[in-house]
């Protein structure tokens, strides 16, 4: 039987999303999906969906969208963990981007292993579990994710059984993504020395320009209703922003 998922409409404003992140405030809202430089902090996009909408959906067509208008050679981008996602991280490397996404924490089942304690074998294409045993390769989902499975017989005299797996029939079962490769890559950008500094700025450039925005342009709370008003009311702001910096910075050169 198919699973359905209930989605909540707001009855003032059915072109919003409802927003439902941990360790955030539930809300209905428009999000604001925004590209900052990293010289002059000029921003470059500002596109506009319902709240809804995960920040990772729309990164790498306007990402695309800047570099075909503007004739950007983009080097290298930073972003937060919202953003660690397979297909950005394989997104970032066809485009050949340095890119640098901050860890994203994942919460394991309570008492059992974390993925981390199975080694991957890339030339064996197999994993090794905490107790030494292998598990193979069985099949690849549609969603791209391969399967790595283990003996049962051997897990169901295993002493860390308890610690490993809540399955009946005794049988870890490892996923990994036919494109986890790209996304191992990014986290050691991300520890490098250059990615280090880069997600420094990262905070210093495009959180200043959220901020500035919600707290000298009003951009807090949305004015009107519907999404072309809430991308209006963005992109406005965004301009506004953006004449402040060129003025600011043509100043220091006169």
């Amino acid at each position: 039987m198919k699973e359905t998922k209930e989605i909540r409409k707001s009855t003032t404003d059915p072109e919003c999303g409802f927003m439902s992140r941990d360790n955030k405030q539930e809300m209905f809202c428009y999000l604001d999906h925004r590209t900052t430089d990293m010289k002059f902090n000029i921003i470059t996009d500002a596109f506009v969906t319902p709240g809804n909408v995960h920040d990772s959906v729309p990164y790498l067509s306007r990402l695309d969208r800047q570099i075909e208008r503007f004739g950007f050679d983009v080097e290298a981008v930073a972003l937060d963990s919202g953003y660690l996602t397979n297909p950005i991280c394989k997104g970032l490397s066809d485009r050949n981007i340095f890119g640098v996404i901050a860890h994203r924490r994942y919460q394991p089942t309570k008492g059992l292993f974390p993925k981390w304690k199975f080694h991957f074998d890339k030339e064996l294409d197999i994993y090794i579990c905490p107790n030494g045993e292998e598990l193979s390769y069985s099949t690849t989902t549609r969603e791209g994710y391969r399967e790595y499975k283990s003996d049962s017989k051997k897990c169901a005299n295993c002493p860390l059984l308890q610690e490993c797996t809540k399955s009946k029939n005794t049988q870890k079962v490892v996923t990994r993504h036919v494109w986890e490769e790209h996304k191992e890559k990014v986290r050691l950008n991300r520890l490098s020395k250059s990615g280090k500094m880069l997600y420094k700025f990262r905070k210093e450039k495009v959180e200043r320009s959220f901020a500035d925005s919600k707290e000298l342009h009003g951009l807090r709370y949305g004015r009107l209703r519907g999404l072309q008003n809430a991308s209006e009311q963005v992109l406005l702001t965004a301009a506004c922003q953006n004449m402040k910096k060129i003025a600011t910075h043509l100043a220091k050169l006169a």
